[in-house]
């Protein structure tokens, strides 16, 4: 199982971080996670393009993570690629229908089919997959995909504050992608920081971590966030950066 970063930023992009989007292959399976603003971009740079990619898995419904959603479905169909499945929690059918009733000429033109599911075990292009709510501004859905053979679990945790829970619903995944939005003295809620993650962390076992949806203010401050998440959590994180890949 191998992912690719293709967005790492958050609803303010830099230059060199989309908004959010992973992609998830497996031998000639492929679902993409999250299709936010510059997404479109970094898919068409990847080997199989956006015309390699039929399922879009959402985690919610907030622009930074949907934004290139219409754009991926319009290009699918100018390539001749056929229909696409957007599959994501509850709010995910009204989303869809409400983007088709504001772009309607794309009405009736292309296939897309809608599946909307919850906290439990489910299957997704080819990949066993089970969720869990987040703490988030809406109703949101962290995902962990099951190993196949050899490999090891992964984790993504969308945007959310890290809680207890969640972290044990991704323990002993081999890599673990979470929400780090902001340094330690910005004072927010819905996102954690680096010492907030860390707590969360703590006393569970994961090969190792991702720190994504990274706000500007994070930038030239990694070195002490990982510091203040270490002093809490002694596993291996690093930051997630646009175009890296790892093999699970």
């Amino acid at each position: 199982m191998r992912l690719t970063f293709l967005g790492t930023g958050s609803a303010m992009p830099l230059p060199d971080r989309a908004q959010t989007g992973l992609l998830l292959e497996r031998d000639d399976r492929r679902v993409l996670v999250d299709c936010g603003a510059g997404v479109l971009g970094r898919l068409a740079a990847t080997d199989p393009g956006y015309e390699g990619v039929s399922t879009v898995l959402l985690t919610h419904r907030h622009l930074d993570h949907v934004s290139d959603l219409l754009a991926l479905v319009k290009a699918r169909w100018l390539a001749g690629n056929g229909g696409i499945e957007v599959v994501g929690p509850s709010g995910t059918k009204a989303l869809v229908d409400d983007l088709f009733d504001a772009f309607d000429y794309l009405d009736g033109r292309v296939d897309v089919r809608v599946r909307e599911v919850g906290a439990h075990d489910f299957s997704v292009a080819g990949f066993d997959a089970s969720a869990h709510e987040t703490r988030h501004s809406v109703d949101g859905l962290a995902y962990r995909f099951e190993g196949d053979g050899d490999e090891g679990d992964l984790t993504i945790s969308s945007d959310t504050e890290a809680f207890e829970g969640l972290a044990s619903f991704a323990d002993g995944s081999a890599v673990f992608v979470h929400d780090c939005s902001f340094p330690d003295d910005v004072d927010v809620s819905n996102h954690p920081t680096p010492a907030k993650l860390g707590a969360a962390l703590s006393g569970h076992d994961y090969g190792r971590v991702y720190l994504t949806h990274l706000y500007p203010h994070t930038e030239g401050r990694h070195e002490e966030m990982l510091e203040s998440l270490e002093r809490r959590y002694d596993g291996d994180v690093r930051f997630a950066r646009d175009g890296v890949r790892v093999e699970v």
